[in-house]
């Protein structure tokens, strides 16, 4: 399973690329809106750091409206993805851009039917989200399972992007059940490093090395 980072903060983004764990971005109109910076200049900057997919997200209602703005986006550096809510609006953009070349990754999907319905519709991605039903006492884990044993029994090319990931222990469930990529939050990324017997081993090796 790839790794993603879900952030518009390209200090965030810079970091954990220097791990070399990440090689994709998602970002969102909220994300976007808390860095306070022009749009274009923040997703150049993105593709300066990773050189992967970077998802941008249209804020039209209707499937004109929402090419139109795909066009604009997708010319901005060549890893642009275009982002794009699960409606009937929005799958009638996805399958035009399909037509035209321009990847979409399809968002706000909290159901197989909405993952399937994307995929035939010619999304590259798919986003269900996985916190989000969580936090309502759903199992967003099986929902990627789920879409994963459709995806792979009919043979379906495009990607699931686990995302609204919360903790370390959502992206291992997220592999097992077969989500293609999580993306995930800086904060994410660093709690996966974190385990009270690392920190207690390095601390005992340092004292024992110290006795010599």
């Amino acid at each position: 399973m790839k790794l993603f980072i879900d952030t518009a903060n390209t200090q965030e983004i810079r970091d954990a690329a220097s791990i070399g764990v990440i090689c994709g971005v998602t970002t969102n109109p909220t994300l976007v809106a808390k860095e306070g910076r022009d749009f274009s200049d923040v997703i150049q900057e993105i593709a300066e750091i990773v050189d992967g997919p970077i998802s941008a997200e249209v804020m039209a209602d209707d499937c004109n409206g929402m090419i139109a703005e795909a066009r604009t986006l997708s010319k901005i550096h060549p890893n642009i993805v275009i982002k794009i809510p699960v409606t009937q609006e929005g799958l009638k953009a996805v399958h035009q851009l399909a037509k035209e070349g321009i990847r979409t990754n399809v968002t706000l999907i909290f159901s197989p039917s909405q993952a399937l319905l994307a995929a035939r519709a010619g999304a590259s991605f798919v986003s269900p989200f996985v916190g989000r039903l969580n936090d309502i006492s759903n199992d967003g884990i099986t929902l990627i399972k789920t879409i994963a044993d459709i995806f792979s029994l009919h043979n379906i090319k495009t990607e699931i992007i686990a995302a609204s990931i919360r903790d370390p222990q959502s992206v291992v469930a997220c592999a097992k059940a077969g989500a293609h990529i999580a993306t995930l939050p800086y904060k994410v990324i660093q709690a996966m490093f974190v385990h009270p017997l690392t920190d207690a081993g390095i601390q005992k090796f340092k004292k024992d090395w110290n006795k010599k």
